[in-house]
């Protein structure tokens, strides 16, 4: 503020100047006259202050009293004033300044006369007349400095005293304001500032109105130096590495004075007071630092990033002042602290890129240090607001991680920071206090960061894998500048350095248990190579934090030759560059404990003194031997001062006695071993003999730090960018969930509640970038304050919990807005979801549609939606790769506070349950599901693994049968309105669905009832969406068959109590969807359930229906289904107290299906039946097609129909069985037009014509047995009479094939046996048999029709003929001699 007014001011007399210029003369000829009239008044003022006498009596005093040359060159002055009249912009200002600079300097004039002179001399200076290019402007300006800060007064009163140092101070910051201040020397304007500070100091004893004038002109003298600090040109002085002056102070105002004042300014830091109680001691006057602090803070401001440009100046910011202020930093009152804390955050504003480890250091050693939890809360609260001053930077937090964090030798500032909020935030069971909301609100603001920046990234393909892995080794301890890469490679590189330290700080952990394990996990983890590099394990050693340091120096003293190498790569770590011997030993000491054996020792000092020698920066030691043996002695001098065991201490002298001749044969100085001496016994090498002391900002720390900072990369300046956004937050993820959700458990104000809940929100968003563990965590915490997953609380207590307290609500309305607007992120957490769903199902708040979905017509879920809120309908257009918009989720929360409370609604006359409805519907559960096409595969599999589980009842306490079978429904409903939703990638998601039922089934407690039967109606429901349209993919079809078949097997049973439901929807998908039935899974399972559904009364009739309109069209049944259908008929006819015209008419349609054998025949189709062996039915095909050895796909299913035939003729109803044996014969009748080998003709006799008769026979003479059984006989007798027949006709329509085959004479003697077995079997008590008599005439027929065909006739070498022969004299004798005449 204060640098835009001087700005301001400098351009209006700019302004004004260059005005002027341009005004005419006559104007400008008034100008000089009222300047001339404004000297003549103050000449005159002056003469009579100076002439006034104390005497009351006498008002004048002459002028031979005073200094006849002042009082002359002020009169002299007068003179020139108007004759003649002046161009006062062209004389020289030190004509009419000097008269006015005798009188100040002047010891003889009064006080008052002083005063008069100095007010003079500012109207002068204020009004301008002249710049920096009038002549005589530069002498003009210093002399005027040399002049007010050499005033000298009379001994007057005190207040006179006072109002002349007000004016020096006001006429000094006018002077530095002044155009021509820039012509004043680098000497002018230190002199100008001591001088100031100098009133400064003398006012601490005077009035405050002085002090606070002295202050402020001080501090306007600052601000108005730094200010042109960015117009200092820089110069070869600079460059210098030494901080002395190499020439006069007078060559102009610049750099020097900066630098001067500058240095002046830190020194302020070191002022200390006395203070008298017991005993004297020194401590740090704050208010002088405080006020040191205020004006180095304006100087950076003011200067900003132009600092930069000057070296001397940024070494003493990054030396000199930054060590001061962390110095001071943990160890001052909260005004100081808050005062450092500022000045840090304008360096690193302005200068953060030299300043990176300086930075660090403030961190580790003041913030989080101050920021303990032992200190005083107020000094907490600074540090706390000082951490969040610094998070409010816009790169603050990324840089920080980039900087710091992924950095292995760096500490993780980001993390702590997160870490340190989370901690002061964390609610203690009491009220908030204002350290905690300060500290909440910090770590909102963070999480707010980093969602927004995320969310502005619309390119989310290249997110990459969290955590990252490292593929191959790189050396960790390696920077790269991020100007050097691309930002694909700068990220990556980033990404895997914060893997490698992660790795670290693990192999840290196993190292503190197992050396061995811990290295060797490093290698493992390709942090270091393999074989190992030393310098791996000598960085690792240096800087991994909390290393056991015994362990350290066992581990650098070994002999091994490996060891000596990482030993030496370890001290080639430190710059030992301008310390003492003892810092050096201290600071070596400090990173690991030295062991107690000699030798080991010995290597260790070694190598140190190697290193310590090559970097010393004075001549002291002539070589490294002589730094050797002194560190020796050092370690001997510490253990002989501070071992308390050692009675006699060594002296001064003893111990440089110790040390002669050991440079080279010569003496190191007495001086030099004498401060070694006393900073030995003053303070002791704590590190030799303890490990893992508290770390502080020693001098020989920051020396250490100094050198380093010279070999570092600068900090690096970054932009957010999302992949390193997202592993960052990932750092204090863990712990902002867990301090955000004990804020909202334990808050009371509703706006904390509130900021609590749009903080939560954007861990979401930031969650579902890849951080799916982090979003399952914070879901469970929402789920938690539901109170619906409380197992003690009865529904009554939840119900009053969830209407009179305002956090339930808003944690249910979280839970199902982050389901709906996150839910692709969610994993393990749909457990959660599922089962506040089902609570609060069993409490009735569920919306009116959702809960009646399962009670609707079974099939109208596949086309139609069930409720207004489509929870059932299927997403016909699913999206795939989007991206939310989340910018409303907080507008519901702001929408939900702003709706009236429960005890508000009972006074407008709304009940407390329709309140709570009301609230239930703002969650829009029934979106998860309908739109769950959006969801990825990993969490559609977790939402149905979910509600599959859940269906089975695992987690699930249910008090009756109702409410558990209601569950299963609700459950099995939304599943289905999943399933149906993603229609697009069944193959996707169904198999892990499919794996999830056979794990319920394999549960211990697990009951089949009422699962199972819910499972099968749902499944069904599936099945008829996904048959509604063409299925490209098959495996599709066969999935859902497979689960439905697996559901039937767990429970037989469910057929009784859902028959109607699956005979309805198999009736659905024949009728309406036969042309996407595609595979033999398919055909087989829909056939099969279509048949069992037919053996219960009531959908007999459906069943039937259904399958004759079927085989009725002929376009329906097909090569993959004929058998299946075949199997689907038999089944029906098979059935008990069915209409007998049913039974014909199927029967009649199996017959017919033969000419679509000879359809596919003709199309040359040939498939050995693998499709139809690969569908696993009851009688495999693919055996018959093996005991056929035939390859005709036709052949195959006509032997299938024909084993059924010969099945139904075995019925138990006389005119289904004979109609069986009509329909087989037409079959034979109409097969004739396929080809049938031989073989397959004597097959087919073999399988179904000869298995019949041998059967039909059998269970006559089983009959026979029994007692009024004469009807059954007599009717399974006109069977076989129908069968015989059936024989003959097919004998004969294939005789000439069949005589062709081999095998012929075998099956000609099957025949002939059973002619023989009819002619001669008996019925016992019920009489002779009627087949018998027309055994002789089929015998006949066949005989003469093998004679005409010449099959049957006497040749030499052929037996057929007496054979024959031979077996009708058995058989028909009768027939002998009419058949056989040759023999009569």
């Amino acid at each position: 503020m204060e640098e835009d007014q001087i700005k301001e001011e400098n351009w209006k007399f700019s302004s004004r100047r260059d005005y002027k210029a341009k005004r005419p003369s006559k104007f400008r000829r008034k100008e000089e006259f009222g300047f001339s009239c404004m000297l003549n008044t103050e000449v005159g003022a002056v003469l009579a202050v100076i002439r006034r006498t104390p005497d009351p009596n006498s008002q004048y005093l002459p002028d031979e009293l005073y200094d006849t040359t002042i009082l002359q060159s002020l009169k002299s002055l007068r003179a020139l004033i108007f004759n003649p009249q002046q161009d006062w912009r062209t004389i020289d200002p030190s004509m009419y300044l000097s008269p006015f600079l005798d009188v100040i300097q002047s010891d003889d004039i009064p006080a008052a006369a002083t005063s008069v002179a100095l007010s003079s001399v500012h109207k002068i200076l204020k009004l301008k007349f002249f710049d920096e290019k009038t002549p005589g402007a530069k002498e003009a300006m210093n002399a005027a400095v040399t002049a007010i800060t050499s005033c000298r007064l009379e001994r007057a009163a005190q207040a006179t005293e006072d109002s002349v140092m007000m004016r020096i101070l006001s006429l000094l910051a006018v002077l530095m304001r002044h155009p021509a201040s820039v012509l004043l020397t680098d000497h002018a304007v230190c002199t100008i500032v001591n001088t100031c500070f100098q009133v400064v100091q003398q006012s601490a004893s005077r009035g405050d109105l002085l002090q606070k004038s002295a202050r402020f002109a001080m501090h306007d003298l600052i601000q108005t130096i730094f200010s042109r600090l960015p117009e200092f040109e820089v110069n070869d002085w600079e460059n210098s590495e030494s901080d002395t002056d190499d020439g006069s102070l007078d060559s102009g105002y610049g750099i020097r004075s900066a630098v001067d004042i500058f240095h002046f300014l830190c020194s302020l830091l070191n002022v200390v007071e006395i203070v008298d109680t017991d005993g004297m001691y020194q401590t740090p006057d704050e208010d002088v630092q405080f006020y040191a602090l205020v004006l180095i803070n304006s100087a950076l401001e003011l200067s900003g990033d132009s600092i930069a440009n000057h070296p001397k100046l940024l070494r003493m910011i990054q030396d000199d002042l930054c060590h001061h202020l962390i110095h001071y930093g943990a160890c001052s009152s909260p005004l100081v602290v808050s005062m450092i804390c500022s000045t840090f955050l304008s360096i690193y504003h302005f200068l953060r890129r030299s300043t990176g480890l300086q930075l660090e250091a403030f961190f580790s050693f003041v913030l989080f240090k101050v920021a303990g939890l032992g200190n005083m809360v107020h000094l907490l609260e600074v540090a706390v607001e000082a951490v969040i001053s610094f998070c409010r930077q816009p790169s603050f937090i990324i840089e920080a991680y980039v900087n710091y964090d992924c950095n292995p030798v760096c500490r993780n500032v980001f993390e702590e920071v997160g870490k340190l909020l989370c901690k002061h935030a964390f609610p203690c069971g009491s009220a908030l206090t204002s350290l905690q909301v300060q500290a909440f609100e910090g770590l909102v603001m963070i999480i707010h960061s980093i969602a927004d920046n995320l969310e502005k990234e619309d390119d989310s393909t290249h997110w990459g894998p969290y955590p990252v892995e490292i593929s191959e080794y790189r050396p960790f301890w390696e920077e790269k500048s991020r100007t050097d890469v691309d930002l694909e490679t700068w990220v990556d590189f980033i990404r895997v350095r914060k893997a490698q330290k992660r790795k670290i700080s693990i192999a840290g952990n196993h190292f503190n248990q197992d050396e061995k394990k811990g290295l060797e996990y490093l290698k493992v983890s390709n942090v270091v190579s393999d074989p190992p590099d030393p310098k791996s394990f000598a960085v690792f050693f240096r800087y991994t934090p909390g290393l056991d340091k015994t362990l350290i120096g066992d581990y650098l003293g070994d002999p091994d030759k490996f060891n000596l190498q990482v030993l030496k790569e370890f001290t080639n770590t430190f710059e030992f560059f301008g310390m003492v011997l003892d810092t050096a030993l201290r600071t070596f000491l400090q990173s690991f404990r030295l062991p107690g054996e000699s030798q080991k020792i010995e290597r260790i000092l070694e190598v140190f003194s190697e290193r310590y020698y090559d970097q010393q920066t004075s001549e002291v030691f002539v070589n490294k031997d002589a730094v050797h043996i002194l560190c020796y002695s050092i370690i001997m001098l510490n253990t002989d001062q501070h071992n308390p065991q050692v009675k006699k201490k060594m002296t001064e002298d003893e111990f440089i006695r110790n040390n002669r001749a050991i440079n080279d044969g010569k003496d190191l100085p007495r001086e030099y071993l004498s401060e070694l001496f006393h900073s030995i016994a003053t303070k002791a090498i704590a590190d030799i003999g303890q490990s893992n002391l508290p770390v502080e900002m020693s001098p020989s720390r920051w020396i250490e730090l100094m050198n380093r900072a010279k070999r570092v990369q600068p900090y690096t300046l970054c932009d957010f960018e999302p992949r390193i956004g997202r592993d960052m937050f990932a750092a204090i993820s863990g712990p902002s969930v867990a301090a955000l959700s004990a804020i909202f458990e334990q808050a009371d104000e509703e706006e904390i509640v509130h900021e609590c809940v749009e903080g939560l929100f954007s861990v979401a968003r930031i969650a579902q970038y890849g951080l799916e563990d982090t979003l399952d965590e914070l879901v469970a915490s929402f789920c938690k304050f539901t109170t619906l997953l409380n197992p003690y609380a009865s529904a009554e207590e939840t119900l009053y919990a969830f209407g009179h307290d305002m956090k339930p609500r808003m944690a249910t309305l979280a839970v199902f807005t982050i389901a709906n607007s996150f839910g692709d992120s969610i994993r393990g957490a749909w457990r959660n979801i599922v089962d506040c769903l089902l609570k609060l199902k069993r409490l009735k708040l569920l919306p009116q549609p959702i809960i009646e979905s399962e009670n609707s017509s079974a099939l109208e879920s596949e086309t139609q939606s069930k409720s207004e809120s489509g929870l059932l309908l299927r997403n016909s257009s699913p999206k795939c790769g989007h991206r939310r918009k989340n910018s409303g989720l907080v507008g519901r929360f702001s929408h939900f506070l702003s709706m009236e409370s429960v005890e508000e609604s009972l006074n407008l006359g709304v009940s407390e349950f329709e309140h709570n409805l009301k609230i239930i519907k703002q969650c829009q559960i029934e979106r998860i599901f309908t739109h769950s096409s959006n969801l990825p595969d990993e969490s559609l599999l977790n939402l149905g693994r979910s509600l599959i589980f859940a269906a089975a009842g695992k987690g699930q306490k249910f008090s009756t049968s109702i409410e558990e079978e209601e569950t299963v429904i609700f459950c099995w409903d939304l599943l289905t309105a999943i399933a149906l939703a993603n229609t697009h990638r069944f193959t996707a998601f169904w198999p892990q669905y499919h794996d999830f039922l056979l794990g319920v089934a394999q549960l211990p407690l697990f009951s089949p009832v009422p699962f199972a039967e819910k499972t099968m109606l749902a499944l069904m429901k599936i099945c008829l969406g996904l048959l509604s349209s063409f299925q490209t993919d098959k495996l599709s079809e066969e999935l859902i068959f497979k689960s439905i078949n697996l559901m039937w097997k767990l429970d037989r049973e469910i057929f009784d109590n859902c028959c109607d439901f699956l005979a309805q929807s198999v009736s659905k998908i024949i009728k309406d969807y036969p042309g996407n039935l595609q595979t033999p899974l398919g055909w087989k399972s829909v056939l099969n359930l279509l048949s069992i559904t037919a053996r219960h009364p009531a959908s007999y009739e459906l069943g039937v229906e259904t399958l004759i309109s079927l085989m009725s069209d002929g376009n329906n049944i097909t090569r993959v289904n004929y058998a299946f259908v075949i199997d689907c008929a038999f089944a029906f006819l098979v059935l008990k107290n069915t209409p007998l015209e049913k039974n014909i008419k199927i029967l009649d349609l199996m017959s017919d299906s033969v000419n679509l054998l000879i359809q596919w025949y003709k199309t040359g189709y040939s498939d050995p039946g693998s499709n139809i062996g690969n569908a696993g039915s009851t009688t495999s095909l693919e055996e018959n097609s093996k005991a056929l050895n035939s390859s005709n796909f036709s052949t195959n299913l006509f032997i299938r129909l024909g084993e059924a035939l010969k099945k139904i003729s075995l019925a138990r109803r006389e005119e289904i069985r004979n109609h069986a044996v009509l329909s087989l014969q037409k079959s034979f009748a109409l097969a004739e037009e396929l080809y049938f080998s031989p073989a397959n003709i004597i097959n087919c006799f073999n399988l179904f014509v000869f298995a019949m008769v041998d059967d039909l026979h059998e269970k006559i003479m089983e009959h026979t047995r029994r007692e009024n059984a004469e009807r059954e006989v007599r009717s399974r007798e006109g069977t076989l009479k129908l069968a015989m027949e059936l024989l003959t006709e097919v004998y004969l329509q294939f005789l000439k094939p069949l005589s062709e085959s081999s095998g012929f004479r075998t099956f000609w003697l099957g025949i002939l046996r059973r002619m023989d077995t009819c002619m001669k079997a008996g019925l016992g008590e019920y009489g002779s048999s009627e087949v018998q008599n027309i055994v002789p005439g089929l015998l006949k027929k066949i005989i003469t029709a093998m004679k005409e065909k010449e099959i049957l006739v006497q040749k030499e070498g052929d037996d057929l003929w007496d054979i024959t022969y031979f077996q009708i004299q058995w058989i028909a004798p009768t027939l002998k001699d009419e058949l056989f005449p040759e023999y009569s």
